[in-house]
């Protein structure tokens, strides 16, 4: 490879966990078939002794390989050229863009569009124009005299339809919300896992507190204006389902969140939950995916601020050149999380 900031090794196992994070930044040569893939091909991973790395299609043609037809190797910079065009056009939109509006920009089918932007994103282009309304609202709401007022500017057409969209994202009614939750009651456990002593807290919507090491005093910093009380027989199925999910992370769980942050720190999480088990973004590819490249100092600024460790994937965001990074938990668990995911 001639990219010096990717290792060998760590080509490979980007390969094995089938990494979007890594499309575009070099392709994998499969010398017995003679094609190159995207690391995330979804093609039956060959031996190792076959394969070689290069950082560009172009080399890889120049050794005499050609593109896969499945993933399409060559068309990464274009994809992403065309998921940027497409967000800029849902920002700048009064109303909502349709799917074939956006299509017609970009050039590509419907039908292929989709497949694009929600594989860059998480999330399908109206979600993507419902998440950006909803993220305006709450932006309107910290400053709105009135709730209203906020709905309206934020282009909900009437009061209804935002409290249907938001209520049970953010876990309360917008009036409660801007007084910062006050009056909500959390039940709470910490209990042993595998990972160490595990702090988890529910609020009558969902989940609001997963740590590790922490206890009662860290969560009253957390939710001040909260009353907290240990967990009842309600909380201890909800509790056993949040044991299962850190044992073997990655599975589709059903376990209710009730998460709480600025607009930008939710869309940061609602990008985090989109990364499949088993793969890492760097901060700059979570800020890329988000309409925002430049904005990877924030995008790990809301990535520390995360409540909810493990049901909201935070583990998955790595340095650029593949190495873990921090976490709030230590290595040890990040590590071990990842390790949990890929062999899952």
């Amino acid at each position: 490879m001639t990219d010096t900031n990717i290792t060998s090794k760590q080509a490979w196992a980007a390969v094995l966990r089938r990494d979007r994070a890594f499309d575009g930044r070099f392709v994998t040569g499969v010398l017995s078939t003679g094609i190159y893939c995207r690391p995330s091909c979804a093609a039956r991973h060959p031996a190792r002794k076959h394969v070689r790395f290069f950082a560009t299609g172009g080399e890889a043609r120049e050794a005499g390989l050609r593109a896969c037809k499945r993933c399409m190797p060559d068309n990464v910079a274009r994809d992403e050229a065309a998921v940027l065009a497409a967000i800029e056009e849902i920002k700048a939109s009064e109303g909502r863009p349709t799917l074939d509006e956006l299509a017609a920009i970009t050039g590509y089918s419907p039908t292929h569009f989709q497949r694009v932007f929600k594989r860059a994103t998480g999330l399908s282009p109206a979600a993507y124009a419902r998440a950006l309304r909803e993220e305006r609202a709450r932006d309107a709401l910290s400053g709105a005299e009135r709730v209203s007022d906020a709905i309206y500017e934020s282009g909900f057409e009437a009061p209804s339809r935002f409290y249907d969209s938001t209520k049970e994202k953010l876990g309360m009614t917008p009036s409660a919300w801007t007084k910062g939750g006050a009056g909500v009651t959390i039940s709470y456990a910490i209990v042993e896992t595998s990972l160490g002593p595990m702090l988890v807290a529910a609020s009558e919507k969902g989940v609001c507190r997963l740590s590790f090491n922490e206890n009662r005093a860290d969560l009253e910093r957390r939710f001040p204006n909260a009353v907290l009380e240990q967990g009842g027989d309600e909380f201890a199925g909800l509790l056993q389902k949040v044991v299962d999910a850190v044992e073997a992370p990655g599975r589709a769980w059903d376990i209710p969140l009730d998460v709480r942050g600025t607009a930008f720190q939710q869309k940061v999480w609602d990008a985090l939950l989109a990364i499949p088990a088993g793969e890492t973004r760097s901060y700059g590819e979570l800020a890329a995916a988000l309409g925002n490249p430049k904005a990877s100092r924030a995008v790990g600024g809301a990535n520390g601020a995360n409540n909810i460790a493990v049901l909201i994937p935070c583990h998955r965001v790595v340095q650029a050149d593949g190495s873990l990074g921090g976490y709030a938990y230590g290595p040890r668990i990040k590590a071990e999380l990842l390790r949990r995911e890929q062999e899952g």
